[in-house]
């Protein structure tokens, strides 16, 4: 529920003012996740490191996996590939929204089904995004027809959208439209190089008791 970083129309507190105010003005995020995705981010804690790092992300040389609870069930392994536009609009209502289209980027996500529910008719899989859009992950499932558990935008309507940004649904409501209080996406690991050394970090978090508990299961 924490944005890594501000945006023009709010200007309340985000991760980077938690991270500078622990490591100093030049540390900063390397990378951004959702406001909304839980997990892993990578931080720089000087400039030098911030451009490594940074072009690392730019080259495709970092290796991220998230985890995601989504609806349906999926017995084998999805390559999705399919391009993705952003409508650059000042309008946030618009710009937020991206749909799969053809004049849009080029997209790849690979989508691994780790277990399955039947009592709430979901699968637990390990999404791994081979490029880095915008909510690239939440367009390529609902895509699919696999829509992440608690995702307020892919997979509602366009007047729960709007009521979703202008923070109107919120409780049992959004669990019922949306199936959880939250998105049930989680950035669980990357792996990188860094000064020929090499990284690979995971996060600690019991996401699946997370989803249970978002869901209103046991």
């Amino acid at each position: 529920g924490l944005r890594v970083h501000p945006n023009n129309l709010e200007s309340y507190l985000t991760l980077n003012d938690d991270i500078k105010h622990t490591f100093g003005n030049d540390a900063n995020a390397a990378h951004r996740i959702d406001q909304e995705t839980s997990g892993l981010v990578l931080v720089s804690r000087h400039k030098d490191a911030e451009g490594v790092l940074k072009q690392l992300f730019a080259n495709r040389q970092i290796t991220k996996h998230y985890l995601a609870m989504v609806k349906g069930e999926i017995k084998e392994v999805l390559d999705i590939q399919e391009p993705l536009y952003r409508n650059d609009h000042p309008n946030l209502k618009i710009s937020m929204v991206v749909k799969v289209d053809p004049k849009g980027k080029p997209s790849h996500t690979i989508i691994t089904p780790l277990r399955y529910f039947p009592d709430t008719d979901t699968t637990l899989v390990k999404a791994s995004p081979l490029t880095g859009r915008t909510h690239q992950i939440r367009v390529h499932l609902f895509h699919v027809e696999h829509p992440i558990v608690g995702d307020p935008i892919y997979g509602q309507s366009i007047e729960n959208i709007h009521r979703y940004i202008d923070k109107e649904i919120k409780g049992s409501e959004r669990i019922n439209n949306t199936g959880a209080s939250r998105l049930l996406l989680h950035a669980h690991s990357v792996e990188f190089s860094y000064k020929e050394e090499k990284y690979s970090i995971h996060s600690e978090r019991d996401f699946l008791s997370e989803c249970f508990d978002a869901m209103k299961i046991g």
